[in-house]
């Protein structure tokens, strides 16, 4: 947990410290005009409220979208295929940069979950993959389309399965 959380705070970025003062404004401001309208109970309550409400969910969503924006990328799964002799599974894709800022790095997993004629099940079953495989990619420029090859190992699993791929940029 502590690896997770300051890996967190290694990668944030300007935007995020502006993001993050700015919600902390807000706030602030929402709490002053509640004390400054606390002869009308109501709406100092609605203010009070409302100001720790945002405060408490506005980073997640502001964060989550920002991110969206500025990291935007597409990744696209061109082949799976389960090896006969090694309890592996090859997944092959594109990474598309779709942003106006050169990555970094991007952070790509590759998830296996089961596969079922139920569309229900399908539905559960991604929130529990059999396998998770992740890899980084360097320097990938605007406009860029990188091919990459994740191996997930070991896969023992003889049914059907699904791949899904996604991507974290920096």
């Amino acid at each position: 947990m502590k690896n997770k959380i300051t890996s967190f705070l290694d990668g944030l970025i300007t935007y995020d410290f502006i993001l993050f003062g700015g919600i902390l404004l807000v706030f602030i401001l929402l709490v002053v005009f509640s004390i400054l309208f606390r002869k009308k109970k109501r709406l100092s309550l609605f203010l009070a409220i409302f100001s720790f409400i945002f405060l408490l969910v506005s980073p997640f969503i502001g964060y989550t979208m920002m991110h969206d924006i500025l990291f935007k990328n597409q990744t696209i799964l061109t082949s799976q295929k389960k090896l006969q002799f090694t309890k592996a599974v090859v997944v092959h894709g594109k990474l598309t940069n779709l942003s106006t800022r050169n990555f970094e790095s991007c952070l790509i997993t590759a998830t296996i979950h089961r596969s079922s004629s139920n569309k229900l099940k399908d539905f559960i079953y991604k929130f529990k993959p059999l396998k998770k495989m992740s890899i980084i990619e360097e320097d990938i420029v605007v406009a860029n389309e990188i091919d990459f090859k994740i191996i997930v190992s070991p896969f023992t699993y003889s049914n059907n399965f699904n791949t899904s791929l996604e991507a974290s940029c920096r």
